[in-house]
C-alpha cells in the first residue's frame, strides 16, 4: 500500500505541477453549472434539485475523462520514463493502482468543488439530500469507470492524442448502449434477454437509476466490477509492453 500512495502522490504533483490541472478545474466547474443552470433549465423546472445537473455528467464525462487518463501511461512510454518506473521495487498492480488513484482523487477534486450547488437548491428548496449524496457517489464510481477505460487505453499507445480518441469512443459505446435508439435496433429480432444484457452494461442505465433515487446494490456492484475489470486489463498491458 506504500508503493501505491508514493505512485500517487507522484502523479497527484505532476497535476499540479503545471497549469493543465487548473485549467481542467475551471473547464469542469464552468461546463457542470451551464449544463445544469442553462442547458437543463434548473430555474425553469420549478424543481429543488440536481437532477439536471447530475444527468448531464455521462456526456460531460465523455470528453473530460478520457483527457485525465490519456497520459497515465503514454506519456510514460513517450518520454521513456516508463523503463525507470518499472525497475523500481514494486509490482505492475501497484503502479496501475497508484496511477488510477491519483487520477481518481483528481477527479473527486474536480467534483467537490461542485458542492456550492448542493448548497444552492437547499437554500432554494427541501431536496432529497440522501438521493444527492448517493447520485455524487454513483458519479464518482462512473468516473472511476471511465478512468480504469482510459487507463487501459493509455497503456497501448505512446500517442496521448489516440489515448484519448480511443477511450472516448470506448467509453461512447458503453454509455450509448443503454439509449432506446440503440435498443430498439435490436428489440425488433434479437431475444429480450439479449437487450437486457446490452442495456445491462451501458453506464446511463445504473446512473440515471441512481439519480432517479432508486438506490440499487447491483448498480454500485456494476461501476465496482467495471474498474476491477479494467484495471486488470490494465497491468496485463503494462506486462506484456514490459516483456516485449
Amino acid at each position: 500500500m506504500r508503493n501505491v500512495i508514493t505512485i500517487a502522490k507522484r502523479e497527484i504533483g505532476a497535476y499540479f505541477s503545471t497549469p493543465v490541472a487548473y485549467v481542467f478545474l475551471v473547464i469542469f466547474l464552468a461546463m457542470t453549472g451551464a449544463f445544469a443552470f442553462f442547458i437543463g433549465g434548473f430555474f425553469s423546472r420549478g424543481q429543488a434539485d440536481l437532477l439536471a445537473f447530475f444527468s448531464y455528467h455521462p456526456w460531460l464525462y465523455l470528453a473530460l475523462i478520457p483527457a485525465i487518463s490519456m497520459r497515465l501511461w503514454a506519456e510514460e512510454r513517450r518520454s521513456g520514463t516508463i523503463e525507470l518506473l518499472m525497475t523500481l521495487p514494486l509490482s505492475t498492480t501497484e503502479a496501475v493502482l497508484g496511477k488510477f488513484f491519483a487520477a481518481w482523487a483528481f477527479t473527486a477534486i474536480a467534483l467537490s468543488l461542485t458542492f456550492p450547488m448542493w448548497i444552492t437548491v437547499n437554500v432554494l428548496g427541501t431536496p432529497d439530500n440522501g438521493v444527492i449524496l448517493a447520485s455524487y457517489v454513483g458519479s464518482l464510481l462512473m468516473a472511476g469507470a471511465f478512468l480504469a477505460i482510459g487507463s487501459c487505453v493509455s497503456a497501448l499507445t505512446k500517442n496521448q492524442v489516440i489515448a484519448f480518441i480511443v477511450a472516448a469512443t470506448v467509453c461512447f459505446l458503453f454509455t450509448m448502449s443503454g439509449l432506446d435508439l440503440v435498443l430498439n435496433f435490436f428489440r425488433g429480432w434479437t431475444p429480450e434477454i439479449l437487450v437486457d444484457t446490452i442495456a445491462s452494461f451501458s453506464f446511463l442505465t445504473h446512473f440515471q437509476a441512481v439519480t432517479n433515487g432508486v438506490i440499487d446494490l447491483r448498480d454500485f456492484i456494476y461501476f465496482f466490477s467495471l474498474i476491477a475489470f479494467w484495471l486488470f486489463a490494465n497491468v496485463i498491458v503494462v506486462d506484456l509492453k514490459k516483456s516485449a
